[in-house]
């Protein structure tokens, strides 16, 4: 009976039901999981830790399935190769760091941070190892301070391969052997777990594979995984090429000229403020690697050495000296033996030629201008010639000549009368001295020894 407070019901009211119930009883869809890849080339500085630490904590905040480090350093800061680990071991979400592509290398601090790694992956024709602390941090230690930071290198990269499960005699000998194999020795050692040629192959091998995280266990559902790609900031990117030796060192070297012409030509302004931006973005990026500063202290030597030799007459024994400490300066500047942490030969020879050739050039315009004849002043008058008008005794009572239109009180050694040419040889003050000119000379001269 249709219900009169309401009316009669909608025919598919009924068959609507029953399609919620049916929609509400089917399992949730499945979508595919989100899996992270960050691609990072480079020296592991401060910039490197950034990006990496960023794109894990990223990874992790979105829930993403795992995050994919592809990694190709030669090795880098233990500061920064410390803070990268941290991150890695403290994780919430898995972190794959995966050497490649196929010519890639984890040397020295790539080694420790691939170690850390939940699943530690290798493209063939990659090597990893080579992790000496002297590599790491830099030469100049003695043997009782290697034999330390080597024990505390070995020990921390043995903790980390047995945390992980891998091969902690191989990863000791990265330390205290310099040790370094092929991504095909890697694996046979149990220092990865995966040799992959690709991402996509990489993510085949991944699936159904079980990592522990800090606080968890994880099963790695991979095979279809849609792929997130992460990319430095412009900041970043910025940074990256501010810590490049090569651009440190050109750097300084522009601040120092800027600097240079500002003190020489007080408010141009423009020179003073690109080189005071330029010296204070070197000495930033000086933070960030392994700097000597006795090199840095001979590079201004050198510099302040042939500035001195505009200004001093020292025959060139300044411009030698300032030579000699540019040049060592720059090669003692960056104390490390890794090649990634020095000044490139190929930047730093035309660099200090060009530089010291500035200095040099700027020497013999000075040494010209010496040389030149005095055109303006009081000394400008010798050589000039004038029609002497009031008649000169000879004595110390001067008379009067005419040069240029300008009327002087002048002596000479012997009388000469009006209306007589006559050249002048000395000034005193405001008293000229003439003497007397031939006649053969005297027409020549009305025309010759104009003054500026």
């Amino acid at each position: 009976m249709p219900d009169r407070l309401h009316g009669p019901r909608p025919a598919w009211l009924p068959s609507l039901i029953c399609l919620l119930i049916i929609f509400a009883m089917m399992p949730p869809s499945v979508t595919a999981a989100d899996v992270h890849v960050v691609v990072y080339e480079g020296p592991i500085t401060p910039v490197a830790a950034e990006f990496l630490v960023q794109s894990i904590e990223r990874a992790a905040l979105v829930g993403a399935e795992a995050v994919i480090i592809a990694l190709d350093t030669p090795g880098g800061l233990d500061t920064s190769m410390r803070e990268i680990i941290k991150a890695e071991l403290n994780a919430s979400v898995p972190v794959v760091v995966f050497i490649s592509p196929a010519g890639s290398r984890a040397a020295s601090a790539g080694a420790f941070i691939t170690v850390a790694a939940h699943v530690a992956a290798m493209a063939p024709g990659t090597n990893i190892g080579s992790a000496s602390p002297v590599q790491m941090m830099g030469a100049g230690m003695d043997s009782t301070m290697a034999h330390k930071v080597t024990n505390d290198a070995a020990a921390y990269i043995s903790s980390i391969a047995e945390q992980k499960g891998r091969n902690a005699e191989i990863a000791r000998a990265f330390v205290t052997e310099a040790m370094n194999i092929t991504a095909t020795e890697a694996l046979e050692l149990g220092v990865i777990e995966i040799m992959a040629p690709s991402v996509a192959a990489l993510l085949d091998s991944l699936q159904g594979r079980e990592v522990i995280l800090a606080d968890s266990r994880q099963t790695l559902e991979t095979a279809s995984a849609n792929l997130v790609h992460h990319q430095m900031s412009v900041r970043q990117k910025f940074l990256k090429i501010l810590v490049d030796p090569n651009v440190a060192y050109l750097l300084m070297l522009l601040g120092i000229y800027g600097i240079f012409f500002e003190l020489s030509n007080p408010g141009s302004l423009v020179p003073g403020i690109l080189g005071s931006i330029a010296l204070l973005l070197a000495l930033f990026a000086f933070q960030a690697l392994p700097v000597d500063y006795s090199g840095f202290g001979l590079i201004l030597l050198g510099v302040i050495l042939l500035i001195l030799e505009v200004k001093v007459p020292s025959y060139g024994a300044l411009s030698i000296g300032g030579t000699a400490a540019l040049v060592l300066g720059s090669l003692m500047l960056f104390d490390a033996p890794e090649q990634w942490a020095r000044v490139s030969m190929t930047v730093m020879i035309p660099s200090v030629i060009v530089f010291v050739g500035f200095f040099v050039l700027c020497v013999l315009l000075v040494i010209r201008g010496q040389k030149r004849p005095v055109v303006t002043g009081k000394q400008a008058m010798v050589g000039e010639t004038g029609r002497v008008t009031s008649p000169i005794t000879g004595g110390d009572q001067p008379g009067k000549i005419v040069v240029h239109g300008e009327v002087w009180n002048a002596i000479a050694e012997e009388p000469l009368g009006a209306e007589t040419r006559a050249r002048v040889v000395q000034v005193k003050g405001r008293i000229v001295q003439v003497e007397s000119i031939p006649d053969e000379d005297s027409s020549e001269s009305l025309t010759t020894q104009p003054r500026s």
